[in-house]
Formats: C-alpha cells, sequence, structure tokens
C-alpha cells in the first residue's frame, strides 16, 4: 500500500512544521490490536511483528506517544513470546521511560506496562529487578481494580513465578532463610491470583496456569518424591479446568495449550501434553 492512499495531501501553506510542539497525529491503536489478534489466532507471528512495526514507526512519526506507549507494551510481549531477549527488554525500557514522559506513572495504564516490563525481565534472567516494578504495578493496581479483575490475577500469577525464580537461586546458594521467605511469598501470591481468578467471569483458564505454576513450586521446595500427590493433585485441578466443555476452542484457547502442555509431559503425563498441542494446532489451522 502506498501512503498516499490513506494520507491526504500535504499544505504547502501549512504552519504545523514551524510550531515548537509538533501536531499529533493517532494511531487507531484499537484496529491494530484487532488485527494483531487475528494473525495469532493463526499462529502467524511474522506477520504480527511487521504489522506492529509498521505502526510503531507511524505512531512515532505522529508523536503519538499515548499509541507508542500500547504499541511497545504489545512488542515486548510478542519479543517475549518468540524468545527475543535482547528486543524484549529494550522495548520494556522503552515502555517505562514512556510512562515517565507522558506522566502516566500513577496510572492503570502505568501498571499494566509494569506487569509487561517486569514479566519480560523474570523472562530473561532479571526476577531480581523485576520484583520492585511488580510491586508498583501493585500499588496501582489493588486501589484501581476490583478483586475480580483478571488483571490483577495475572499481576499476581507472574509476581509469584519471579519470587520462585529468586527462592530456588537462594537455595541453590546456601541461603536458606532468604529462600523460605521467597517461598512464602510465591505461595501468597499465588493464593492472591487464585482468589481473583475464581472472581472472574472468565478466569477458569489462567486458574490453570496457576495451578501449574503451584506444582512447579511444591517441587522446587519439596522436591517431587516428597511433594508427588499435591503435585497431581494441582496437575488434575488444571487438567479439568482445560477440558471444561463450556470453554471456547478459540486463538486464546491454543495459546493456553501450548503454554501448559510441557509441564505435563515434565510430570510424565506425556499423553495429555500431546492432546494439547494438537489441540493448539487445530484451532490455528482452523483459522488460516
Amino acid at each position: 500500500m502506498d501512503r498516499n492512499d490513506y494520507t491526504d495531501p500535504q499544505c504547502p501553506f501549512c504552519t504545523d512544521q514551524f510550531k515548537e510542539t509538533p501536531p499529533v497525529h493517532q494511531v487507531n491503536v484499537t484496529r491494530v490490536v484487532e488485527k494483531l489478534d487475528d494473525d495469532f489466532s493463526r499462529n502467524d507471528y511474522a506477520a504480527a511483528e511487521r504489522h506492529l512495526r509498521y505502526w510503531i514507526g507511524e505512531a512515532e512519526q505522529g508523536h503519538d506517544d499515548r499509541g507508542l506507549l500500547s504499541l511497545k507494551n504489545e512488542l515486548m510481549g510478542l519479543m517475549r513470546k518468540l524468545g527475543r531477549g535482547e528486543e524484549a527488554q529494550k522495548a520494556a525500557g522503552e515502555a517505562l521511560a514512556l510512562v515517565d514522559r507522558i506522566g502516566f506513572g500513577d496510572t492503570v495504564t502505568a501498571g499494566t506496562t509494569f506487569v509487561n516490563a517486569a514479566t519480560v525481565y523474570k523472562a530473561f534472567g532479571r526476577s531480581a529487578e523485576a520484583i520492585p516494578i511488580y510491586e508498583k504495578a501493585a500499588a496501582i493496581y489493588e486501589r484501581e481494580l476490583s478483586d475480580g479483575d483478571m488483571r490483577l490475577g495475572s499481576l499476581y500469577n507472574n509476581m509469584g513465578l519471579a519470587l520462585a525464580d529468586l527462592a530456588v537461586d537462594a537455595a541453590e546458594n546456601g541461603r536458606m532463610d532468604e529462600a523460605g521467605e521467597y517461598y512464602d511469598r510465591a505461595d501468597a501470591a499465588y493464593a492472591a491470583a487464585l482468589r481473583c481468578m475464581k472472581l472472574a467471569e472468565s478466569g477458569s483458564q489462567e486458574m490453570a496456569i496457576t495451578y501449574l505454576n503451584m506444582a512447579d513450586l511444591l517441587s522446587a521446595k519439596y522436591g517431587f518424591d516428597q511433594a508427588e500427590d499435591r503435585i497431581y493433585e494441582y496437575l488434575g485441578q488444571a487438567r479439568t479446568l482445560l477440558d471444561d466443555p463450556k470453554l471456547e476452542h478459540d486463538g486464546y484457547h491454543a495459546f493456553i495449550c501450548e503454554k501448559c502442555a510441557p509441564t505435563f509431559g515434565y510430570y510424565g503425563l506425556k499423553s495429555f501434553e500431546d492432546e494439547l498441542k494438537e489441540r493448539a494446532e487445530k484451532i490455528y489451522s482452523e483459522n488460516r
């Protein structure tokens, strides 16, 4: 598509270019995200990246900092999923800087950016740096959101993962008191996540992820042999939630299946791991 197909001719007498503050040309973020969701539903991450980077460029050219913040949030999530750590962390840093530049530091939008950036840092080995950023998000979310809001539940879930990382690291280095504190904090975070997701209208799939995280936490804290019964109890609860016949088998369900499958395989439930992978692939194929 040529740029002239979707922009008006520039008036030669326009004085916008001489203003100290350049005019803002807003990107339609809603439409951009809708197209991204369509790409994700087909598992077409290459198309999603092309689309996203194009509109990031448009937001930068149009001085649309608010739109740019939304798109940088999308970019850091995509780069994290693709395992491209350097690019994900760069996008996270840029998004955090935008929050300060726009003056959004005490808003829900800022909280969401904090969660996304902290999750990127956690994913690429920076859990200690992620925790204070999660805590900044929690201060905003706990004030502004209801207990049944999925964003709050997701925050607690991701914070639990970072705390579990720190607990394992402390235990491996002989700092057992510190490890115990981190394990307890991770337990509390997962319990808070479940409480929120149970109140949410459609939180069952996120609950499944939390139960799997709780199984991993037990295994790390006590060892598989000592915690085997409780681990399989959590795995069973997760499986029941994922097999709920009322769940819509859409692109999001495919993503959840992909995310959960390896954990079932790790604990010896290979057949269910394969079933989840096949379910995800079927959904993606139907959407192509």
